[in-house]
């Protein structure tokens, strides 16, 4: 750490006009001489938690060995520059996404119980009720010191209300996370949307401004330029190359924002199917959302994100990787070669995407360590295998944790059907939350922080 004359307390802000803008980890914000373990150089502990639908191809996916030095298999392949960083689980189960009486409804079920472990009420009506969401009980306690208590960013507008399962409401497949039993929390899609509530006025609500705003074609770092100024005089040279690359990926996420608004305003698209602010590719879609991730957890504006790579028992197409069927279509695929390939190539799509995020992470400073450091991310699904609807041995990896002791390069198979929940609650025992119990949970993981 290089001591410097000046002290940024870590709650800076810089504010113009309605915008109010968060301030990354700064080495002059640890008072000089603070003994390090007490002080901000060690950030608190993010959450995220990543979810991919309609379960993966599983014997491309599950490494053949367990303990270290496992070979990553082929759907894995794009997470292996991460090894040292991330833990394989095999053997963890949502028992509550099963039938259990109900009938037909996997899908639903699988949204349902991903950070819940709650058996969702069969109904298309109003009278839904799921659980309470690992994500919000987390929220609920680190999102007392942050601007946001939770971030909840998705790929895919809900674009449908009623039933989408066999009498299941939308509700169960459009989001992962719940705020309690009967409160669903809404994946925003729009990445304007999540821009200006990251960096827009917190204090007003009124649109008619940040219209207007908008109308000037102005980067929101105008409106702070004499506070960014202020703030970097007397900065150490390290310093003033961390504000740098953080104000410049704000104005990056901007440019290509602006970007997709002016192919929106020039193509004709239903705005169910494409939100104003959402580029065309499902890939930049993804990055720039993920971009927007990694900004609000640099700056500690939430300690908890929820993502969405699309709605459970999505039928989106992946044209860019050659696959124009819809996704849960081919999931059905009855042991059919080709479409099993297809399914593969999905698969594969959204770890390369995974990957996008963890690099970011880990090539972002923070305190004394990274991002992926001081973050632990659980990224899988609810179903296993898509084909047969099945909530036994479900794909996960546990990424990041240094900070938390996690010790990553394994792959840990666990009793079969240890509920998912007990990983739920490993991670927010880290984080310093420790709820009685989430969903069907039996107590914690095992063998995270060990050999």
């Amino acid at each position: 750490m290089m001591l410097t004359k000046k002290f940024v307390p870590r709650r800076t802000f810089l504010r113009g006009l309605g915008v109010t803008m968060a301030l990354p980890f700064l080495d002059a914000m640890v008072p000089a001489f603070a003994a390090t373990r007490n002080s901000a150089a060690r950030p608190a502990m993010r959450l995220g938690f990543v979810y991919v639908p309609c379960g993966i191809i599983m014997d491309r996916w599950t490494p053949t060995t367990e303990g270290s030095n496992f070979a990553f298999a082929p759907i894995m392949k794009p997470l292996e520059p991460f090894r040292e960083q991330m833990v394989v689980m095999s053997g963890l189960a949502h028992i509550n996404g099963n039938p259990l009486g109900d009938g037909p409804g996997d899908h639903a079920r699988a949204g349902a119980t991903f950070l819940t472990g709650v058996h969702p009420k069969k109904t298309e009506g109003a009278d839904i009720h799921s659980g309470i969401s690992a994500d919000q009980i987390a929220a609920r306690e680190l999102g007392k010191t942050t601007q946001l208590a939770s971030l909840e960013i998705g790929l895919e507008a809900p674009g449908m209300v009623g039933n989408c399962d066999s009498g299941y409401s939308c509700a169960y497949t459009n989001t992962i996370s719940w705020r309690n039993p009967t409160t669903p929390m809404p994946m925003e899609v729009n990445p304007r949307a999540v821009f200006e509530r990251l960096f827009g006025d917190g204090e007003s609500t009124d649109a008619a401004s940040r219209l207007a705003r908008a109308k000037e074609d102005r980067s929101i770092l105008d409106f702070v330029r004499e506070d960014v100024a202020r703030i970097g005089t007397g900065l150490g040279t390290r310093d003033r190359g961390k504000l740098d690359e953080y104000l410049e990926a704000i104005r990056d996420i901007e440019r290509r924002i602006q970007k997709a608004e002016e192919q929106s305003a020039t193509q004709q698209v239903p705005t169910m199917a494409r939100p104003m602010g959402a580029p065309d590719s499902f890939e930049e879609h993804c990055k720039l959302m993920m971009d927007l991730q990694v900004i609000a957890f640099q700056a500690d504006l939430t300690r908890v994100v929820t993502f969405m790579m699309a709605r459970e028992g999505s039928n989106r197409s992946y044209r860019s990787i050659g696959v124009s069927d819809g996704h849960h279509s081919v999931t059905h695929h009855q042991n059919d070669k080709e479409k099993i390939e297809k399914v593969a190539k999905i698969n594969t799509r959204h770890a390369e995407m995974f990957a996008y995020l963890l690099d970011k992470m880990r090539s972002t400073p923070d305190g004394d360590g990274t991002l992926l450091d001081h973050s632990m991310l659980v990224y899988g699904s609810s179903i296993s295998d898509g084909n047969a609807h099945t909530h036994v041995d479900l794909p996960l990896v546990l990424a990041g944790g240094a900070a938390a002791q996690v010790k990553g390069g394994r792959h840990i198979r666990y009793a079969k059907e240890t509920p998912m929940t007990n990983l739920l609650m490993t991670m927010l025992d880290k984080v310093g939350v420790q709820p009685e119990k989430i969903g069907d949970s039996t107590g914690k993981v095992t063998h995270l922080t060990d050999v």
